[in-house]
């Protein structure tokens, strides 16, 4: 009776699995033929500041007491992943407290008032209040770091959440990883990114099995976008299948603690 008992249970496990094959779920893939080496990278994304973003601006210089009155979020309290080293200590890029940008495109600085930097690179905005600077400080230094890129990664991966970004770059490869990759169950051929520019809100599939990613606009990924995995064919074929096999199951467990029972 304890063989019967164990075929029914491979039988109720076996018919919950689903058969995918290599092509499915390898990613970057290529044509037989092909003899591609590389591809080259031309799309590289470098984020501009925008009405509305949060800034991290750390002042240092010669003079770190004079240095300090530049940096009034300083003693923030020290959570997050993301750290940023500075001459008042370690300022965490996730969590900190940083510099509005209105929506003029300008952040107020202590002494040197608003400074215009919308439409700027964060290397483009340190160099303007580095110059600025030299009127009140000796040599000074600025660092410039977004403190709102985030993304979202949700649908058919292992851990769906947000993630801040401390590096001002992430591809959608780092992204998917960083949720634990995809699940069996998720499509890997079309995966939806969420993006908004402009005002507008744009979707773009991706093909995570073939090596045409690396050429695709959404490979390198902008501040709050979405990236959702969709299940695939086999999630819906299993849940169904679960579904219709809980009353046979039921049943059958029922027949088998009957005939246990008797022995």
């Amino acid at each position: 009776m304890k063989f019967q008992s164990w075929l029914l249970v491979c039988f109720l496990l076996g018919s919950l699995a689903s058969c995918v094959s290599h092509k499915q779920i390898a990613y970057f893939q290529t044509a037989a033929d092909s003899t591609e080496l590389a591809i080259q990278i031309n799309n590289r994304y470098v984020p501009v500041i925008q009405n509305n973003d949060l800034l991290g601006i750390y002042v240092n210089s010669l003079n770190p007491e004079a240095s300090s009155f530049f940096n009034p979020y300083a003693a923030v309290e020290r959570t997050g992943t993301g750290m940023l080293t500075t001459q008042t200590g370690q300022i965490p890029v996730t969590n900190a407290v940083g510099h509005l940008v209105d929506p003029e495109g300008n952040v107020e600085l202590p002494l040197l008032g608003k400074v215009k930097v919308a439409g700027l690179t964060s290397n483009q905005a340190r160099d303007l209040i580095r110059e600025k600077l030299k009127t009140y400080l000796k040599e000074p230094t600025v660092t410039v770091r977004f403190l709102n890129f985030k993304v979202s990664v949700i649908g058919e991966v292992v851990r769906p959440s947000m993630f801040n970004v401390p590096n001002e770059q992430l591809t959608l490869p780092e992204a998917l990883g960083l949720a634990g990759d995809l699940t069996i169950y998720g499509k890997r051929d079309n995966v939806l990114v969420i993006r908004e520019t402009d005002g507008k809100r744009e979707f773009g599939r991706v093909n995570l099995n073939n090596r045409d990613l690396f050429k695709s606009p959404y490979y390198y990924l902008h501040p709050n976008d979405v990236i959702y995995v969709e299940p695939g064919r086999a999630r819906v074929a299993s849940a169904d299948r679960l579904y219709q096999l809980i009353p046979a199951t039921l049943s059958a467990l029922s027949f088998l603690a009957i005939i246990l029972r008797r022995y």
